[in-house]
């Protein structure tokens, strides 16, 4: 009897004792290292990517988020800000606590390529894109009218940033010229010049935007 409670208490001893070592290698130390090489490598992706303006943050360059007035339209959605270049649409969230770009919810609408709701939705965006920008239909690039697999994709192509140049430039009273060239000083290439392709950071450009618009 005495060897079998000194046998169990010598286990229980080393399982607390390499619970003890554990906790402090994985729950301290290991956490430790890698927030401090994260800081020291990666600090502004460690921090969350965000982008200042005015001496404050307005975002992240990695979360899209909206542009839109105060006022909405007879169904009750917000409308598009027309001074600002817009995103991609978003289907992130279906609660209404968390409507387009909110970010309490990520994700897709997980709709089929042949389903109808998708393409009527492809569809109406189609149109309201071209009648907002004064374009025709055909124009309009497919990032434009369909949403990303997480709600919040904060880049939009090239094609579709120079769409909207022109609107851009007209609702913020300046040459169209110099919002085309500001577009396309904001189009980064592609990931090691051949993965992905190439795009423009919407908060990015919209916060140039504002700056240059602020110069008159």
């Amino acid at each position: 009897m005495n060897i079998s409670v000194r046998s169990t208490a010598r286990l229980l001893g080393a399982g607390l004792r390499a619970l003890l070592v554990l906790t402090v290698v994985c729950g301290v130390i290991y956490p430790l290292v890698v927030t401090g090489i994260a800081q020291a490598a990666f600090h502004d992706k460690a921090n969350g990517s965000e982008i200042t303006a005015e001496g404050r943050s307005v975002g992240s360059e990695r979360l899209g988020q909206t542009y839109d007035l105060e006022t909405k339209d007879q169904d009750g959605n917000p409308l598009p800000d027309p001074k600002f270049f817009q995103p991609r649409p978003s289907a992130a969230g279906p609660n209404t606590e968390n409507t387009r770009h909110k970010l309490l919810v990520s994700g897709a609408s997980n709709l089929a390529a042949d389903s109808k709701v998708l393409l009527d939705n492809v569809e109406r965006r189609r149109t309201d894109v071209a009648a907002f920008n004064g374009v025709s239909p055909s124009s309009v690039p497919v990032d434009a009218l369909t949403a990303s697999a997480s709600g919040v994709d904060p880049d939009i192509s090239p094609a579709y940033a120079r769409l909207q140049a022109k609107r851009v430039a007209k609702a913020n009273g300046l040459a169209a010229a110099k919002v085309e060239k500001l577009v396309e000083d904001h189009v980064d290439g592609r990931v090691l010049g051949f993965m992905g392709e190439e795009r423009v950071n919407v908060l990015g450009l919209n916060v140039a935007l504002k700056k240059l618009a602020a110069k008159g």
